[in-house]
């Protein structure tokens, strides 16, 4: 039986991507391996969101190559697709494809044990106007199962080179994303993460559908669903229609990330992001209204080319303003080939990290704020895992996306908890096991006192 190992850099989009490439290889009767062991196929899906992705990635595809100099090396994903030939440079890569044609892999591989011959089949991602089906009926992790719905972005921010790495806004036939929504949740799956480039721009490609439709459709049509989480949700994308949906769902949890990258509109228009900071509060005013005790996260970008004191401070008020519950803080970082890694007034690294220190201990104080609003209530929790290996610790997080930990047996892992929060902190909340939901209480009082 042949073996195939993958390696994953990068996003949830490259996970679930890992996971359909892995469908195609086992429906070919190869045999799954892990990436440090001798494997006939190693599969790299790389990831270039930063210089540092490609460095990442570069190092990987050669760690593939020492591993099994007779194994066949194959390179996908976003720097697959903007610097082929880079990586065709690299000795020992046998075949590079990138974030499209996945499908063609095998049989570039059987051609290539023919032949003997580099294959670069990657092709031009902007005339590209077709999701990419992959299915994925499973994954690795048995918790929560992301679901793609879309892929590629159409906005162009001047930091960022993922629309020439993903191409340009595509969405999933809505028929395929309730059918293989379906299919995860038959397979046990609680939960579910939409998940894309550009998530919540579904539809914006299609005449009669859009995201707040495919909400309804998912909580109306997939039977057995309990939780839908949305992976990101740009500011402009939170319509009243789809503000209607949150207000009436059932499913969704409390939990939104709405990227911010700076509260400072003279930066904001230097990163060319297509709203201001009275816009994107007025929109997170509206949600809170509709949906109370949401938690709200966010991505911020700190010493953007030319970033000045006052507009760092702009964007620490802006934070402390919204409230949100955790931040994810990144310096600015160089990515060639966009408008901004050619700005002038790039800030000093000493600067930067100086930032981001501040905006981590504001993040800080802000998660535990936001988590003791919930000290004594009772929260529903999945858990994910052992705590620290501990057999009888878990931790999970709840639906507005506190991480719990709590003690409890392993077979509680992938179902729903309920949860009581006895002491919020940071990064971890502790809480006392309540019971199981939606299971029979006679089961209960043998779980408990098993």
């Amino acid at each position: 039986m042949p073996t195939v190992a993958f390696h994953t850099l990068g996003c949830k989009v490259n996970q679930y991507e890992t996971e359909g490439i892995w469908q195609k290889f086992k429906a070919e009767g190869y045999e799954r391996v892990d990436f440090d062991h001798h494997s006939d196929v190693y599969v790299i899906n790389t990831c270039t969101v930063t210089n540092t992705g490609d460095k990442k990635s570069r190092q990987i595809i050669r760690r593939a190559v020492r591993k099994n100099p007779e194994g066949v090396v194959c390179v996908t994903g976003c720097y697959a697709q903007t610097s082929p030939g880079e990586i065709m440079e690299i000795p020992g890569v046998d075949i590079v494809v990138g974030t499209q044609d996945r499908g063609k892999m095998i049989s570039y591989i059987e051609e290539h044990k023919e032949h003997r011959q580099p294959i670069n089949g990657v092709s031009n991602i902007m005339k590209n106007r077709v999701f990419e089906e992959m299915d994925v009926p499973a994954f690795t992790d048995r918790t929560r199962a992301n679901l793609k719905i879309q892929e590629g972005c159409n906005n162009f921010c001047t930091f960022c080179i993922i629309p020439w790495s993903r191409g340009l806004l595509r969405s999933r036939d809505p028929q395929n994303v309730l059918e293989q929504a379906q299919q995860l949740v038959d397979s046990g799956y609680k939960e579910l993460v939409l998940t894309g480039i550009h998530t919540a721009g579904y539809g914006e490609d299609m005449k009669d559908y859009n995201f707040a439709k495919l909400l309804r459709e998912l909580e109306t049509k997939v039977v057995g669903l309990k939780r839908i989480r949305i992976s990101s949700i740009e500011a402009s994308q939170i319509t009243d229609e789809v503000i209607d949906v949150l207000d009436k769902s059932e499913k969704i949890v409390r939990h939104l990330h709405i990227p911010l990258q700076s509260g400072s509109d003279t930066v904001l228009e230097r990163m060319r992001r297509k709203y201001s900071s009275s816009f994107y509060k007025e929109k997170v005013d509206k949600i809170k209204k509709a949906l109370p005790g949401l938690a709200i996260t966010s991505d911020v970008i700190v010493g953007f080319p030319g970033e000045t004191e006052e507009e760092f401070n702009e964007t620490v008020d802006f934070i402390k303003e919204i409230g949100y519950s955790e931040l994810h803080v990144f310096p600015y970082s160089k990515r060639t080939g966009t408008p901004a890694a050619r700005m002038d007034n790039q800030v000093e690294d000493e600067v930067k990290n100086d930032r981001v220190q501040k905006l981590i201990e504001l993040s800080n104080q802000q998660a535990k704020e936001y988590a003791s609003l919930y000290e004594g209530d009772i929260l529903e929790v999945i858990p994910e895992e052992n705590f620290d290996g501990d057999g009888n610790l878990l931790i999970g997080y709840s639906d507005n996306y506190l991480k719990v930990k709590f003690e409890g047996s392993s077979d509680l892992i992938g179902k729903i908890v309920r949860v009581k929060l006895t002491k919020a902190g940071y990064p971890y909340n502790e809480g006392t096991f309540v019971r199981v939901m939606d299971e029979p209480m006679i089961n209960q009082k043998i779980e408990m006192t098993s």
